[in-house]
């Protein structure tokens, strides 16, 4: 399993955003990357300072979202999304997708799984991917 260090998420993001400006090729994951920052332009400033990036801390106790937890999430996301894992998510995607943006529906589904991360962590144990598509496929029901 791969795991990458904070510095190598933020590093990913930066190097990923600098590209796509820049119009160089992306490579992977980098141009799914870049997709989602463009859906998120209140982080564009912040990703164009990579050494300001590296180093600023987002705590819940200042009202600040970590953004580069928001997109690790978004590309967790698009990337289950596209290989169907765990099984039914992308007809529940799809489901979300008869009523909501591209933007939305991920965001619906990201909601899910940092729920059920949270409550992986707070009960430390490993996640339940049944819990998660389950919950996914009651917020797709409506």
């Amino acid at each position: 399993m791969f795991n990458p260090s904070r510095e190598q998420v933020r590093s990913f993001f930066c190097e990923s955003w600098r590209k796509h400006r820049e119009r160089l090729i992306l490579q992977g994951a980098e141009a799914t990357a870049a997709d989602l920052i463009l859906h998120h332009p209140e982080y564009h400033a912040l990703l164009e300072s990579p050494e300001a990036a590296l180093e600023q801390e987002f705590t819940p106790e200042n009202g600040q979202m970590n953004p580069f937890l928001h997109l690790s999430l978004h590309l967790a996301v698009a990337d289950q999304i596209s290989i169907d894992q765990p099984p039914g998510i992308r007809a529940a995607y799809d489901a979300l997708r008869t009523r909501l943006d591209v933007h939305e529906a991920e965001h619906a589904i990201l909601e899910c799984l940092g729920e059920t991360i949270w409550n992986a962590q707070r009960q430390g144990g490993e996640l339940d991917a049944n819990a998660y598509i389950e919950h996914v496929r009651r917020v797709a029901q409506g």
